[in-house]
């Protein structure tokens, strides 16, 4: 089932109200203010009752478990969520990016989802990411803009559907309206956030393209240098934005003058005099903005030890990728009961995963554009035929071949390596209500601080997603640039039901690692006996079909000598993926788990805390 979603009319509102938006205050057992109220505790694991919200910032997280505890639902809560992530999470989220909502609709035990991808404008053209005159008898298709030129411009930019998902959520899901879930984060800009070390080095790290976009320079450069940990960050443009959104519905985004905004800065990227960065004009014209819709549609749907697992279909990749490794594995007798069997699990999730791959990179695209066979990639026939390709002793040569469609032979050929061009950015919530309803919504602007272009004034960063298309227009290759089309995503908001009850609400940050690291946390839990939060925290590994494994340190410490005893061989990732996950026992018990460590630790919150 598809059914595009158009956004209604603006909603008439009463002078008072279009006079001030009047912003409500979050519950008093929220993280700090910048007033300098005392910040409670803001732990990363918590078990209890009543509902759960887990994040990446505790300011989120708060705002969520506040909808929670007044009655709202686990739309409602993620809907608030995001827009508060928006604030402390400038360069991972926010109104100018898109994501995928998976909701369970635990009444009549559904499970229906909304791609709020960020298509490409209606006058790209499939060779926008080539070089001119680079078409030649050696290169038929041209040679490729660098993708560090590509990505600080407006050609990256893609319509944003961050805003139509919200409304589309709170519309078939939610009981409150937008109005109300953007207070909290109203109230967040305006009063501000204290900088902690992550947001600091995020900004760091960035400071050299931010210097080039005179509007990102004034509001996240403050006296041209990124801001102290420990001071209070404010952002007044952005909640102005939001109270002109909540005031008058999201027509005020897609159809008024920030429609207009947007567009003229993609196509005309505002820069200092001088500067280093190319800052290709992009094609959206204010048409597309107000022409974006969301998609409602199925989810994509496997069994797992006696599970049903459920993710986001395409145009993401996560839940045919997801389904697919998990389908592979279910061929194995994984555990951990002694250390050899733990690293030969480990050795079939590097290998699962790493054939997965190689399906999706073939045949997974947008399926409005592409024939996408999401049937044969999550049935377990197909996986069966991969797994037999798998020798549970030996490493397969990397990268390997994608399978026939028909597969049903273990012969595998080696293959062209890809080059994986989707960032590591991205930030992930995960929500349960007391009903039983729950939320995996995985949202994004792509790279960290995105295309690096604010809309002026208004306290946002565009995304940059259009770089997850692959920059050569090679008809065989099912994620070339088209109008209109979506990019292939890895995100992989997973939901995981047990006898028609949520069991466990999964999902990450990390590009294309998104997908190994959901995998790699859910085969943690259900097969090697580890606590949820034993699960998250675990040192991770990302297979994506690839010479080399990408692993944290603490794995390559852990695990490296035994695995490479497999044929398996490493290079170093700080760190991959930043999970926010919730799971609810047989007795009703929650338990939301956010990470301890990475990106600077997540806040999972319950309504009750268990006694």
């Amino acid at each position: 089932m598809v059914n595009v979603v158009h956004r209604p009319a603006i909603r008439s509102l009463g002078l008072a109200v279009a006079a001030v938006l009047t912003v409500g205050a979050v519950a008093a057992t929220a993280p700090a203010s910048a007033a300098g109220r005392p910040a409670p505790p803001a732990p990363s694991t918590s078990t209890g009752f009543g509902g759960a919200v887990s994040s990446v910032d505790a300011e989120a997280s708060a705002a969520g478990l506040e909808v929670l505890r007044k009655g709202g639902n686990a739309a409602d809560a993620a809907v608030a969520t995001a827009a508060a992530l928006g604030v402390p999470e400038p360069y991972s989220a926010g109104i100018g990016g898109g994501g995928y909502f998976v909701y369970f609709d635990a009444a009549p035990g559904e499970v229906p989802t909304i791609d709020g991808r960020e298509p490409a404008p209606a006058a790209m053209p499939s060779d926008a990411f080539v070089v001119p005159g680079t078409v030649t008898p050696a290169t038929p298709f041209g040679q490729a803009v660098p993708f560090a030129d590509a990505v600080s411009s407006g050609l990256s930019v893609g319509v944003p559907g961050t805003l139509a998902t919200w409304e589309a959520a709170l519309d078939e899901f939610g009981t409150e309206s937008l109005k109300e879930m953007l207070k909290p984060a109203i109230l967040l800009a305006t009063r501000g956030f204290k900088v902690d070390e992550t947001f600091a080095q995020q900004t760091a790290a960035n400071q050299d393209r931010f210097e080039e976009f005179p509007a990102t320079a004034e509001l996240f450069l403050p006296n041209g240098e990124p801001p102290a940990v420990g001071s209070t960050f404010k952002n007044p443009d952005l909640a102005k934005t939001l109270r002109e959104i909540a005031l008058r519905g999201t027509d005020a985004f897609y159809e008024g003058a920030i429609a207009n905004e947007i567009a003229a800065i993609v196509q005309d990227p505002q820069t200092i005099d001088g500067t280093d960065l190319p800052a290709f004009p992009g094609f959206m014209t204010a048409d597309d903005v107000g022409d974006y819709e969301v998609i409602l549609q199925d989810p994509t749907h496997i069994e797992y030890r006696g599970l049903d697992v459920y993710g986001m279909a395409p145009s993401s990749s996560g839940g045919t990728t997801v389904g697919e490794s998990l389908n592979i594995l279910e061929n194995f007798d994984l555990g951990a009961e002694t250390a050899e069997q733990t690293v030969q699990s480990l050795h079939l999730y590097l290998e699962a995963t790493a054939h997965a791959f190689a399906d999706r990179g073939a045949y997974v695209g947008d399926p409005a554009f592409v024939d996408v066979p999401t049937e044969t990639l999550l049935s377990q026939e197909f996986a069966d035929a991969r797994a037999c390709a798998i020798d549970p002793d030996a490493a397969s040569v990397k990268p390997v071949a994608p399978a026939p469609l028909d597969a049903a032979g273990c012969d595998v050929a080696a293959l062209e390596e890809f080059a994986d061009t989707e960032n590591v950015s991205t930030t992930h919530l995960s929500v349960v209500d007391r009903w039983g309803n729950a939320v995996a919504y995985t949202l994004t602007i792509e790279q960290t601080g995105g295309s690096g272009i604010t809309v002026p004034g208004r306290g946002f960063l565009l995304n940059n997603e259009l770089t997850d298309f692959s920059f050569l227009p090679n008809p065989a290759d099912p994620n070339i640039v088209e109008p209109g089309k979506r990019p292939r995503s890895s995100m992989s908001p997973t939901i995981v039901l047990d006898d028609g009850e949520v069991r466990y609400v999964v999902g990450s940050p990390g590009g294309s690692m998104i997908i190994t690291t959901v995998t790699q946390v859910l085969m943690n839990r259900i097969d090697l006996g580890m606590t949820l939060a034993e699960a998250v925290a675990a040192p991770r590994a990302s297979q994506r079909n690839t010479t080399a494994v990408a692993a944290e340190q603490a794995f390559r410490d852990a695990y490296e000598p035994a695995l490479a005893g497999y044929g398996h061989t490493f290079t170093t990732s700080a760190e991959i993926g930043a999970v926010a996950a919730i799971e609810v026992d047989e007795n009703g018990l929650m338990t939301a788990v956010a990470e301890p460590v990475r990106r600077g630790g997540g806040t999972g919150l319950v309504v009750k805390p268990a006694r």
